[in-house]
């Protein structure tokens, strides 16, 4: 990761080096955190975040789960974003805000804590690799699965529930693939670690539904609307693991991951290595921000206005 100057850290800016937390905050034992993961793009009109709005909607939906009261407003956050990408001058990059209970009572169920609240910018590339865009990543289905109904919610970005993605991703690395996939408790696809599935099979278009253990990604909701944009439905529906061996196509969507193909699923080739829906809906994407696609949904806010 490349540091930037400035990250905003509860109210105001302050240098990379000085944001620090007290090793008792409670987010550290307990994972009571919440965040969200937001990509800037150089645009023909200058730097501009994705899909600000609904990422920051988001944040506040999942901290109300977990009793996190956010002690700034919906437009001073949003405004704490484009500050910090303005401030550390990027023209693309990563965007991090994090809302966290710091050091005070050691209870698991404390309310007496303060919030703390950082947005963190900074330059990042491509999530699974530089050619992951272009020629696909390897991928294998985990022997953990995602997280049952009714423990942990996992349609909540909060930090806790990654533990469940790091245990899906380290095994990936340790078998010699990019990423892995996660099955839910009925056995049947869930996501990755980081990122929703697609699958392509006979020209249908299916993804997991929300109630498959699955994060329902701002990057998943703007694929569907593009692919509709092009005259493809896309059903929503449940989908056994054998659905990942037949298919012709997949593809992987999230804010880190963008929409990146997957080649090969427990060594097995996806189709004949060809792309075509997944790289007209990767054309469509990219070209909100080189120009090519129309912003019609005003999903673009620029950082200079």
């Amino acid at each position: 990761m490349k540091k930037a100057d400035y990250i905003w850290m509860d109210g105001e800016l302050r240098r990379w080096e000085d944001c620090t937390v007290h090793v008792m905050s409670h987010a550290l034992h307990y994972g009571s955190s919440v965040f969200e993961g937001i990509r800037a793009y150089d645009t023909p009109d200058g730097p501009a975040i994705f899909r600000l709005e609904d990422h920051i909607k988001r944040l506040y939906r999942s901290a109300r789960m977990y009793r996190i009261e956010i002690p700034y407003d919906f437009e001073t956050v949003c405004a704490a974003c484009i500050e910090a990408v303005r401030e550390n001058k990027l023209t693309s990059g990563y965007i991090r805000p994090l809302a966290f209970r710091g050091a005070g009572s050691v209870g698991v169920t404390a309310r007496d804590t303060p919030i703390h609240l950082m947005i963190a910018a900074f330059p990042w590339g491509t999530y699974l690799g530089e050619d992951a865009l272009k020629n696909g990543v390897d991928v294998a289905v985990s022997s953990w699965n995602r997280l049952a109904p009714n423990t942990i919610p996992p349609g909540m970005k909060a930090g806790g529930n990654y533990l469940s993605s790091m245990l899906i991703g380290y095994e990936a690395k340790d078998r010699g693939v990019a990423e892995g996939i996660g099955l839910g408790r009925d056995g049947l696809l869930s996501e990755g670690s980081g990122e929703n599935l697609f699958l392509i099979e006979d020209g249908v278009i299916r993804t997991p539904p929300g109630a498959a253990s699955i994060l329902k990604g701002i990057t998943r909701d703007t694929v569907i609307k593009l692919l509709a944009d092009m005259g493809h439905d896309v059903q929503e529906q449940p989908l056994p693991r054998e659905a990942l061996y037949t298919a012709d196509e997949i593809f992987f969507t999230g804010t880190a991951a963008e929409v990146t193909p997957v080649k090969k699923v427990d060594g097995l080739d996806v189709g004949n290595g060809d792309y075509p829906v997944t790289r007209s809906v990767q054309d469509a994407f990219f070209g909100l921000f080189s120009g090519q696609t129309k912003d019609t949904r005003g999903w673009l806010r620029h950082v200079q206005e």
